[in-house]
């Protein structure tokens, strides 16, 4: 689990169905060898181009319950942008 994640982590455990995505590296001799195993489908999604397989399974009750746990200790995630400098994006009058 890695903190900057946890917004990824709330989303699928507010869905009705929350996952767990497994990934997996697709050999020439068309074996698999694993890769990742999360619980980011933004993460997951990164992989679905490429040689890779990408299979969901659910989530068990257990891995939900801790996940919640890592959420609470470590508090959610928001997404804060940072302001723009001044003059970024202008033409310069030179």
């Amino acid at each position: 689990m890695f903190k900057d994640e946890r917004t990824d982590y709330r989303f699928n455990l507010s869905s009705r169905d929350p996952h767990l995505f497994f990934v997996f590296e697709v050999e020439e001799d068309e074996s698999l060898k694993p890769l990742k195993v999360t619980a980011s489908q933004t993460c997951a999604a990164s992989y679905m181009d490429g040689d890779y397989l990408v299979i969901s399974e659910p989530m068990p009750l257990p891995v939900q319950a801790w996940m919640e746990a890592f959420i609470g200790r470590h508090g959610e995630l928001l997404e804060v942008r940072k302001k723009k400098r001044k003059g970024a994006g202008r033409a310069s009058g030179n």
